[in-house]
């Protein structure tokens, strides 16, 4: 075997002169019976993904759309979710120290606190609540949908396989959709 070919195998392995640049994509589209989807990608080879995620699209009784088509479905809100069971203080305690340090919504569940924010306060937010001693179950910005999509049992068997299909795609980092599950 030549000493350029073996030399060229270590620096590859070694990931030397490696030029492989990741660039975040963004797809919109609609699934079964109109369901708004954003699905959030991170790849080093764009017409591969794209393939990949209008195959996925197709497949279930979807398409994919053009950019801006359903994005304004979505708003981006920092969500912070904590378990109940996770903090000794009472709900109201819970509420006060969310607003007083500027959450947008706060609101209670059976097992869980949910604390709405601007994606620009955050991580201000987070910090302060984590002074507090407080755990989170989920701390991240999302797209929060505006309205919700109904779907009888044959279409939400068709929208389950379309987001599983998606999120088993090694370049999908995230689906957003507005599927009142």
């Amino acid at each position: 075997m030549p000493n350029d070919t073996i030399n060229n195998a270590i620096k590859k392995a070694s990931g030397a002169g490696n030029s492989e640049s990741y660039e975040e994509i963004i797809y919109e589209g609609y699934g079964p019976n109109g369901v708004a989807l954003i699905v959030e990608a991170n790849t080093d080879n764009k017409n591969r993904t794209a393939a990949d995620v209008r195959h996925a699209f197709d497949k279930c009784g979807g398409n994919l759309g053009t950019s801006g088509c359903v994005s304004y479905l979505f708003e981006r809100k920092g969500i912070i979710i904590i378990d109940r069971t996770s903090t000794n203080k009472s709900e109201d305690d819970m509420m006060m120290i969310a607003l007083d340090n500027g959450a947008e919504d706060f609101s209670a569940e059976e097992e869980c606190y949910e604390i709405t924010t601007s994606p620009e306060d955050f991580s201000k937010i987070r910090e302060a609540l984590e002074n507090e001693g407080l755990q989170f179950a989920q701390a991240e910005i999302q797209r929060v949908p505006s309205t919700y999509v109904e779907l009888d049992e044959k279409a939400s068997e068709r929208m389950q396989r379309l987001i599983d299909m998606l999120e088993d795609l090694d370049d999908v980092m995230e689906v957003y959709h507005n599927w009142d599950e």
